[in-house]
């Protein structure tokens, strides 16, 4: 029986928790595929993994960087997986940004990853992913992200290493899917209960797909503050897998609560919750073939236009040009401020 099954006979069910202070109910992504249906590795870029240890925490972090094979250091782009996933989901999108000249390093998190379900039974599963949605897997992931930059930031100056010299860390990007869109929105500075807010300074632009505004302060306070660029990206049917509160609607009041300059808007008519994923099976049946290369192309504008300061691909996302061009279909909605 897949686990797909298993919850549909579960139902609806949520888990609060606080992160950083702000009460939010993480949707399940998806999980974490097996290898043998990874898509290869294209030429020119390299896969490489690293387990480092936060020495402070005694906590690995694992990462999987898509290099370029490039002759110069290059802007970075991180990603964060959703609850049960993994550093190895969605390579679509690290190897397209890999080769667009982007170093993509795709962080896993232990304690919310596909890890917390090993020799789980089956019929324990969902509960046990239920269970890792905590404030403490939450507080974790926010600093799992400025413990990646301070290792990328060794790497980078350490001679013996692979990343030697690879990457332009002037310009880092975050980004995330689900839990990853939570944790994204975090360190970009979302405010939480009686004002606290974990916020990393490194970081120059964010892509939450699937973001939430939360159980805390209203969206209009929460986000009022995030003054760097945003592209958020959903669907008219993101739905939660897990949480009947959130719905499409309100994924929706991001965007809306976001300070004008620089923030962008996605939303894809018919897009559901694993639009944005590598989902397989009853999930993949019916997603829109233009989604994905959607996604890629788009995402790569916003990374060019904040991580390279490239005008061209800023009034390109400043325009309609991704309908005209066909990139969207019509019915999809597209905005900036």
């Amino acid at each position: 029986m897949s686990l797909i099954k298993t919850l549909r006979q579960v139902g609806p069910q949520t888990r609060p928790f606080i992160a950083t202070g702000l009460m939010v109910v993480v949707p399940l992504a998806c999980l974490a595929l097996p290898s043998y249906l990874l898509a290869q590795t294209p030429p020119g870029i390299k896969q490489i993994d690293f387990e480092p240890l936060d020495p402070k925490r005694d906590r690995k972090v694992p990462v999987r960087v898509y290099l370029p094979e490039q002759a110069t250091a290059q802007p970075v782009v991180l990603f964060s997986h959703g609850l049960g996933g993994s550093r190895e989901g969605n390579p679509y999108l690290g190897q397209h940004w890999a080769g667009a000249g982007f170093v993509a390093v795709f962080i896993q998190h232990a304690g919310s990853d596909r890890d917390v379900m090993k020799n789980v039974p089956l019929r324990d599963r969902f509960k046990t992913l239920k269970n890792a949605a905590s404030y403490k897997s939450a507080r974790d992931r926010l600093d799992d992200v400025s413990f990646v930059i301070d290792q990328l930031e060794q790497w980078n100056q350490t001679q013996d290493h692979p990343l030697f010299g690879e990457l332009d860390l002037e310009h880092i990007g975050m980004s995330g899917h689900s839990f990853g869109a939570v944790t994204t929105l975090g360190v970009a500075g979302q405010q939480s209960f009686f004002g606290r807010k974990v916020e990393e300074p490194r970081l120059d632009a964010f892509l939450a797909m699937s973001p939430q505004p939360g159980k805390g302060p209203p969206p209009e306070k929460a986000f009022a503050q995030l003054d760097r660029p945003l592209l958020c990206m959903t669907g008219t049917r993101d739905d939660s897998p897990i949480d009947p509160t959130v719905t499409p609607e309100s994924r929706q009041l991001v965007y809306k609560a976001l300070p004008a300059a620089d923030k962008y808007h996605l939303v894809f008519q018919d897009g559901n919750h694993y639009t944005f994923s590598d989902a397989r099976g009853l999930r993949r049946r019916d997603r829109n073939p233009k989604h994905h290369p959607a996604i890629q192309k788009i995402s790569v504008k916003f990374w060019q236009a904040y991580l390279l300061d490239d005008a061209d691909a800023k009034s390109w996302l400043q325009s309609d040009a991704a309908h005209t061009d066909g990139t969207l279909d019509p019915a999809d909605m597209w905005q900036w401020k």
